[in-house]
Parts: C-alpha cells; structure tokens; sequence
C-alpha cells in the first residue's frame, strides 16, 4: 500500500473512528469537527432552521450565506459523511462555511437522522425534505432555484447519489449538479477494495459491514436502489457528475464503478483517483495533496453550479 509520505506522517495524530465503539467514534468525530479552522467572523451569514419531513420529524439544517456576494445565488446541499451513523450538523459547519466562501453559494448543512436509531429511508427522506424546503423557499434564501447542487462525502456521497436517483423519479425539484467524494454506494462488499483493505485508517472492510447493517436495519429481501445506489438499473437523466475516489479506500472501487455506470447512461462525468490517499485523508489538510483535492473540489464546484446555459 503506498501512502502519500505527508499523510503517512500524520497516522500518528488521527483519531479512533472505527464504529465498533459508536459511542466513541461519534464523540471522537466531534472532537474532530470542533478543532477544523473556519472563516473568519463577517464573511458568513450562519442561519438554524428546522425543516419538517412528511414523516411528521422535523430535521435541522444549518444555512450558511456569503455576506458579500448578491444574489440570486447557486445553492449547495452538503450531506456530511459518517458511515450513516455519525455527524451531524456541527461535524460539517466549517467545511459548510469554507464551501460557502470559496465557491460563492448559499450552502444548507443537513443534520439528517442516524442509523441505527433511524434506519433507511430516514436519512433520505430528510434529505429530500430539505431539498424541496430550498426549492420552495429559494427566495427568502436568496436562491437561485434553477443552480442546486448536492455534495456528499462517504454515506454522505450515498445519500447525494440516492436523492439525485428519488427526485428524478418523483419529478424534481431537479438538481443542476452531484459532487461524490468517496461515495458508499453498494452495499454488497464485493469490490477488490473493499476485500483488500481490511485494516486501513478512519475506515475499513469491518466499519462498512456495520455501517450497511446498521442503516438497512435488518432489512430482508431486495435493498432498493434508493438505500444502496449501485444498485439501480437505469441511471439516465441524472445530473453532471464529479466523483473522487481515495487509493486505500475500502470504497475506491464502487465510487470508480459508479462514475462509470454514470459515464455509460449518458451522464457528463468527472472522475478522480487521489493517489497515495485513504478515506477522509483530506482531513489532514496541510498535506498537499489535500489542498490539491480541496482547491479541485471547489472548482468543481463553482463549475457545476454555475452552468453554461
């Protein structure tokens, strides 16, 4: 396994978030969270929301908005990542609000609700609340209804790929463009990576099988394609696509599998393989090639919700 040298270096210093403690991973994730750098003060308008899900839950979002750039603008779903069973709003604030100052657009932190306490569909049902709630209320948001985005990261990446799969189906509200980093999109753990890294940091062979236990809850039968994305038929009529993938990554090979499925359907597709990498690696961000990923996701980005028309 190569390791970029800066990243392998900092092995050291990151933190137990394994889920066969999930108590202890979701309060060592937090810990995490709480030491990323954000903006400074006055260049981001923070908002707290509750959305109601037609469940009768309500799920709070975090609505982050540049304060020296008029709209209408684009806006951003950012679903944050954790296995679908850790996360949360606060996990996800400062890369909300550096998104939100990079890529000039009004980004919506989703605090969705987790497995195993909320299995499959909560998480994606909460998802599709706050969509349609930015959709409706675009206005008042300062929002250009015509340019949302959705960004996910790990199940994060699951549930953009799935929300873009459910509103296509259900006829909107559409979304202009998806950004897939490390999406966990299969739940058979069948790829070469997913069998070969059995003992990789932040994420492995064994946190995948209980993170797809947990959020399918037991399920018996067929898993739908809405809960486990790879396994749809048709992915026709989807949003342009930036998928990034991570080189010791239990998840390399579905997100690789997944752009291409996307690629043959008729989907414009940006793919990119981060060498030396492991899953949430970018985490380290002094490390160049994170900043490399960083810099390249915000361009993605900035392209994405701004199309050519």
């Amino acid at each position: 396994m190569y390791l970029d040298p800066e990243l392998a270096a900092a092995l050291p210093t990151l933190p137990d978030l394994h889920i066969h403690d999930l108590a202890g991973a979701r309060a060592r994730m937090r810990e995490l969270a709480a030491g990323a750098q954000r903006p400074p003060r006055g260049e981001v308008i923070v908002a707290d929301h509750e959305v109601p899900v037609m469940d009768g839950n309500c799920v709070p979002v975090r609505v982050c908005t540049p304060s020296n750039v008029t709209g209408p603008l684009p806006a951003l779903l950012l679903l944050h990542g954790g296995g679908f069973v850790m996360g949360d709003l606060e996990t996800a604030t400062a890369q909300a609000m550096d998104l939100c100052t990079q890529v000039h657009a009004v980004v919506v932190g989703v605090g969705y609700r987790l497995a195993p306490e909320h299995p499959y569909p909560a998480a994606l049902h909460d998802c599709e609340a706050v969509l349609r709630w930015i959709a409706s209320e675009n206005d008042g948001l300062g929002v250009d209804a015509a340019r949302i985005g959705v960004y996910g990261m790990s199940a994060g990446g699951g549930l953009a790929a799935a929300l873009t799969l459910l509103t296509r189906d259900r006829g909107g509200p559409p979304l202009c463009f998806q950004l897939l980093d490390a999406p966990e999109v299969d739940d058979r753990l069948d790829t070469t990576s997913m069998r070969t890294f059995g003992d990789t940091p932040l994420w492995n062979h064994g946190d995948a099988v209980l993170s797809w236990r947990h959020y399918l809850g037991g399920r018996d039968g067929v898993v739908p394609p809405y809960a486990a994305p790879a396994r749809a038929d048709d992915l026709s009529g989807l949003p342009p696509a930036y998928v990034s993938v991570y080189e010791n990554d239990p998840l390399r090979d579905e997100g690789l599998a997944y752009a291409s499925s996307l690629l043959n359907a008729g989907v414009s597709v940006e793919l990119h393989l981060f060498p030396g990498t492991f899953h949430r690696s970018a985490t380290i961000t002094g490390a160049a090639v994170s900043r490399r990923q960083a810099a390249e996701t915000a361009d993605a980005l900035r392209r994405g919700l701004n199309p050519v028309r």
